[in-house]
């Protein structure tokens, strides 16, 4: 096999493994979320300001999450050019 076939599946299988991980965690992170904004919404107890504090912790770790995917979406396709051109 030429080496540049068995780096090129080295990195798609690589890349797929990411991929199927972090949609799986994504997934994971967003019904957490909205389990906790459904309990928010039935907590009367909880003030206003302890809400948009757990609302703006979602957005930052969800906007966290979006930017290490396209970093690691970036990082991947220059290794791809870098071992595969």
């Amino acid at each position: 096999m030429d080496q540049r076939q068995i780096t090129k599946g080295m990195i798609e299988f690589n890349k797929s493994v990411l991929d199927n991980t972090f949609s799986a965690i994504s997934t994971i992170q967003d019904q957490s979320a909205k389990m906790l904004t459904d309990f928010m919404d039935k907590a009367n107890w909880l003030p206003d300001d302890g809400k948009k504090a757990i609302t703006n912790w979602q957005a930052a770790y969800k906007k966290s999450r979006d930017d290490f995917k396209k970093a690691t979406d970036e990082k991947y396709e220059k290794v791809a050019h870098y071992f595969l051109r």
